[in-house]
């Protein structure tokens, strides 16, 4: 629980617990997929103590350590991208197309776009690590299938 704690979340950055931010969906999926595997997009908020849990301790050691396609879209954030589709867009637009309301949000992309698995909304750690293993199962699965 001392990640969650004021000022906890810096050393953890330094450590190289960041996520690349997107800079195009349609690359990202692509790659993703030329490995068999989905994209995974974690979407944060700045100063999120349960974001910086997610990302600390679950999504960006897969993504170093596993080489887990996994990048990352700020609520609010005027950074630009290319959505799914390849339209220009910033990573808030993104997120209220997508309709996430609430920080963490992973969600499971698979072939043209589509969700594979069931959104992973918020971050609890009592059980976080059991549902991400579920959902990017479901969503491997579903990449397997063609989807």
């Amino acid at each position: 629980m001392g990640a969650l704690l004021g000022g906890a979340g810096l050393p953890a950055l330094a450590a190289g617990k960041t996520l690349p931010l997107s800079a195009s969906l349609p690359d990202e999926l692509a790659r993703a997929l030329a490995k068999g595997q989905p994209l995974l997009v974690m979407v944060s908020l700045h100063r999120c103590p349960w974001c910086e849990e997610v990302r600390g301790n679950y999504l960006a050691p897969m993504h170093a350590d596993e080489g887990l396609p996994v990048v990352q879209v700020d609520m609010r954030s005027q950074q630009a991208t290319r959505s799914l589709q390849g339209a220009r867009a910033t990573h808030d637009e993104l997120v209220r197309a997508w309709d996430v309301k609430v920080a963490p949000t992973v969600l499971f992309f698979g072939r043209g776009g589509a969700e594979v698995a069931d959104r992973l909304v918020g971050g609890s750690p009592d059980f976080y690590h059991g549902y991400l293993e579920r959902r990017l199962e479901q969503a491997r699965k579903a990449v397997a299938a063609g989807a």
